[in-house]
């Protein structure tokens, strides 16, 4: 007697619908989405699928559809787990839902809005079903290159970098990361729109900041984000920032004599601008507690911070101030940077961690400054509290004789 052959298992297809223009989904995922016998879809409290509205006219007849409303989006959570657990109690049923066609033997198309990878929803579900079912991924188009299309600025050139960022981070975060890269792309907006114009302003980068909204849409709107009303601002929108508004680099200044005399390449009026005070500060071992409220008041003033790029990285961007970040073994030339700018009378920070003159930037300024030119420029040295105090301090070991530090650098 003949047994009965294996149930074959339905095949799962994670499709990008694109960004909202429906001829913007691939020939791919229309075929797909032309042959499913299930399409799944995401969907928010009270709302309509933006991912079925795309797609809604490709769907075959007869098709069953899995509608997968979120339980939240914002605002307050009764769960014990707060947000977090009560998505994932979201996706685990979304699993068990979609599993269970599958099992079946049904193909299952599960609608993505943009691209399923990027800032979706739809990759949860990969990662639950992906080992145990025929998965694949369809990509489609990203919201961020129907808005730059939209607005009709190019987003990256040659060599430029490109960062996403979710609207989300801590505003200091947000415009640290603003201020280092060339071009961004803001997500995740709506509420946080007041923030991101915040950060925007504070790294510099307000300036030629593009708000799009609704890319590819028939609605769809673009401006300045300058110009925006916040009380305005909806989810499906994002911030443009292209690589060409990023102002340039401020070089280290060129000498030139002048009747044997001493002067930079910038003037005012015919008269030489008079050297800046150069300050070396010790940021501390790490804690922001532990930064001295003299080295916070000192870079709070200054209007160029330079240093090895892990600790340029602890000083908050603000607007006005532009960071100098370079690799861990060029300390003098990063020390001559410094000086070149204090002697063009520009107010510059050099920072290291711990205290700058225990294996920090103060040897290398010292010895940079014995360069006649540099004559005229003071330096002042702010302490700042030394890993090997941080660790005596945690440790219970109290240093309390003579002792030796010793280096473990090569």
């Amino acid at each position: 007697m003949r047994g009965t052959a294996p149930r074959r298992s339905g095949a799962f297809r994670v499709v990008g619908v694109g960004p909202g223009d429906p001829e913007l989904i691939t020939l791919k995922a229309a075929r797909l989405i032309e042959s499913a016998a299930v399409v799944a879809y995401h969907q928010g409290v009270g709302k309509s699928s933006n991912a079925r509205r795309i797609a809604s006219g490709l769907f075959p007849a007869g098709v069953l559809e899995e509608v997968l409303q979120y339980p939240v989006t914002t605002g307050f959570v009764d769960h014990p787990g707060g947000y977090d657990g009560a998505m994932s109690d979201f996706y685990d049923d979304c699993e068990h839902r979609v599993g269970a066609h599958l099992a079946e033997g049904r193909d299952v198309v599960l609608l993505a809005e943009g691209d399923p990878l990027f800032y979706g929803s739809a990759m949860y579900l990969h990662d639950r079903l992906s080992t145990r079912f025929d998965t694949a991924v369809v990509p489609g188009v990203p919201a961020f290159v129907a808005a730059t299309a939209t607005a009709g600025v190019p987003l990256v050139r040659h060599t430029d970098v490109l960062t996403v960022l979710p609207g989300t981070l801590p505003v200091p975060e947000l415009a640290r990361r603003l201020a280092d890269t060339d071009a961004a792309i803001i997500m995740k907006l709506g509420r946080t729109f007041p923030g991101v114009r915040d950060a925007l302003e504070q790294a510099g980068r307000l300036d030629g900041a593009l708000y799009v909204e609704r890319a590819s849409m028939a609605e769809e709107r673009y401006l300045p984000v300058a110009d925006v009303d916040p009380a305005t601002v909806p989810y499906f929108s994002l911030i443009v920032v292209p690589g060409d508004t990023k102002p340039p680099p401020v070089p280290a200044i060129p000498l030139v004599e002048v009747r044997g005399a001493l002067a930079t390449s910038l003037e005012a009026k015919g008269e030489a601008t008079p050297p800046a005070e150069l300050l070396v500060i010790g940021l501390g071992p790490g804690p922001d507690a532990w930064l001295t409220p003299e080295a916070s008041a000192a870079l709070a003033e200054v209007g160029h911070v330079i240093g090895y790029a892990p600790y340029v990285d602890r000083v908050p961007q603000r607007a006005g101030l532009q960071r100098h970040s370079s690799g861990n073994t060029v300390e003098v030339d990063r020390a001559r940077h410094a000086l070149d700018l204090a002697l063009a009378g520009e107010k510059v920070a050099v920072v290291s961690g711990g205290d700058a003159g225990v294996f920090g930037m103060a040897s290398a300024v010292f010895e940079a400054a014995e360069s006649p030119e540099y004559a005229g420029v003071e330096i002042r040295v702010l302490p700042g509290v030394s890993a090997v105090q941080a660790v005596a301090a945690r440790a219970g070991a109290p240093v309390g004789a003579d002792f030796a530090v010793v280096s473990l650098s090569d």
